[in-house]
């Protein structure tokens, strides 16, 4: 790599460089006038030279606890032809005597001396991630991703040695796993979790494993606190801008008391290396996953058991709210606890146990990290007046029913229609469930708000709909009413959302 010097007059470097000393070091600088020599000038001297920060304390006390984490994992066979052979389906049927038959053979199903068919061997694959013991006995924390589909796991020591390992737990929520070494014959090194969130701008040390080049430690600052990366957790992440690869998955970021403040989870990059911006789960978050994982193997999570959108302007205006803050509920179930402590579909959630909740994913950190069983009430915005309701929460389930409803008899469905207010075309839906969208002008309001072919408005104004004159009605009520927005609810192939449109002529 090439270094292109900029020539710099002598004399003015040298100034810069003696003034800049002076000011660094507390030198005294001469006083420099115009046009005259300064009076018995002597040279510059720092007695103490100004020196970076000095991690070396930090990086030898912490370093034995980092590990590398070396996952086996067993490669299936793709379908294809016979012999196991991806992409040629066409060579399934070939004779015995085809001479592609011998070649073939050496990739997947060969024969026995006495003619029998010999099961393909197993392949297997090497991954590989970063962890940190947590405790003396041989306790190791990673990323669920790392771990993923693992059937072997080997520790690598800062020393080089290596130790086997298996996997207690991991929780792919939280992008969290739980390792213990087999059958440990000493005691570890190892680090504890921050009792403390660090503060934007604080140094930070991440040390890892990354491109496989173990034992590697970079340093940078806390960038930034509250980051969703639009990940399937619904925790924040903490961003940092010390050097984060592939590899550093699972290992540690730590402050200068030597103390975890985020597992390294994910990055930020274009290119697929590391641009600056990477990002840590909380050691909060943390530490709370692995005493679950530690006890049991699973977490335990607070369940609600809705779904809900994030409150626009728009929708809050619509529903006389002051700011568009809270959780709106578009669908929930007879056996969920929401349901049974009467939250209802259109319900805007502000604030659980007082503590108010900005958004959805707010919402959902409270509840997941509630415990279950356990009683809170919910802040609801209901009919322009706040209400509150208490809710005994579930156990999170692992898996989501996907059970549709009975299915009713088709009706004919009436002629359609259009709505010219919000540009749409509607006619009633067969099974009688809201009015069916079938066009949507594109330079209508409705298309910006993001209605398309093939939704169904479910309900208007709170009210559930069936025809195009419920459509029309509650239209002609919210005008009557000096509405300016009217709220309605749409379920699309996503799922079911609320969106409010503004009404002309008010």
């Amino acid at each position: 790599m090439k270094t292109i010097f900029k020539k710099v007059p002598v004399k003015a470097t040298m100034l810069a460089s003696a003034l800049s000393l002076g000011v660094v070091a507390g030198a005294t600088v001469p006083t420099l006038m115009t046009g005259q020599p300064a009076a018995n000038a002597e040279p510059v001297q720092v007695t103490t030279p100004a020196r970076p920060l000095d991690f070396t304390a930090v990086v030898k006390a912490v370093k034995p606890a980092v590990v590398s984490v070396q996952v086996k994992t067993q490669i299936s066979t793709p379908e294809g032809n016979k012999f196991g052979i991806p992409g040629f389906p066409e060579f399934r049927d070939l004779p015995k005597d085809h001479p592609f038959n011998r070649f073939f053979r050496r990739f997947g199903e060969e024969q026995e001396g006495n003619g029998e068919k010999r099961k393909p061997r197993p392949r297997f694959g090497q991954s590989q991630g970063s962890g940190f013991f947590i405790s003396d006995d041989g306790l190791v924390v990673t990323n669920h991703h790392v771990i993923d589909k693992g059937s072997e796991f080997t520790l690598v020591m800062d020393d080089g040695s290596e130790l086997e390992a298996d996997l207690l737990g991991s929780d792919e929520r939280s992008d969290l796993a739980l390792l213990r070494v087999k059958n440990p014959d000493r005691k570890f090194d190892y680090v504890r979790f921050a009792e403390e969130l660090p503060d934007v701008g604080e140094w930070v040390l991440a040390v890892g494993n990354p491109f496989g080049l173990g034992g590697t430690v970079t340093a940078g600052i806390v960038s930034a606190h509250g980051r969703d990366i639009n990940a399937r957790n619904y925790e924040s992440f903490i961003q940092i801008d010390a050097a984060v690869n592939k590899g550093n998955s699972g290992g540690p970021t730590f402050n200068l008391k030597g103390e975890v403040i985020g597992v390294n989870t994910a990055i930020f990059s274009p290119s697929g290396g590391n641009v600056g911006i990477a990002f840590a789960i909380p050691a909060e978050v943390a530490k709370d996953v692995v005493a679950d994982l530690k006890n049991g193997g699973k977490v335990k999570r607070g369940w609600l058991g809705v779904h809900i959108q994030n409150v626009s302007e728009d929708i809050a205006d619509s529903l006389g709210l002051a700011e568009a803050a809270g959780a709106m509920v578009t669908h929930t179930d007879e056996t969920a606890p929401a349901y049974k402590a009467g939250v209802q579909i259109g319900d805007v959630i502000l604030a659980v146990d007082d503590v108010p909740v900005k958004n959805t994913r707010e919402l959902a950190r409270a509840i997941g990290r509630a415990e279950p069983e356990s009683d809170v009430e919910l802040t609801i915005w209901r009919e322009d007046q706040e209400i509150k309701l208490k809710v005994h929460l579930g156990l999170f389930p692992d898996q989501v029913s996907n059970d549709t409803d009975e299915q009713t008899q088709p009706q004919q469905p009436a002629a359609p229609a259009e709505v010219e207010e919000f540009g749409l075309e509607l006619q009633a839906s067969p099974d009688g469930d809201g009015v069916a969208i079938l066009s949507v002008d594109s330079n209508s309001i409705a298309a910006e708000k993001g209605l398309a072919e093939g939704d169904v408005i479910q309900s208007v104004a709170g009210k559930k709909v069936a025809t195009i004159g419920d459509v029309r009605k509650q239209l002609s009520d919210a005008k009557s009413g000096n509405r300016k927005t009217i709220l309605m609810r749409v379920k699309t192939k996503n799922g079911v959302r609320f969106v409010a449109l503004p009404l002309k002529g008010n």
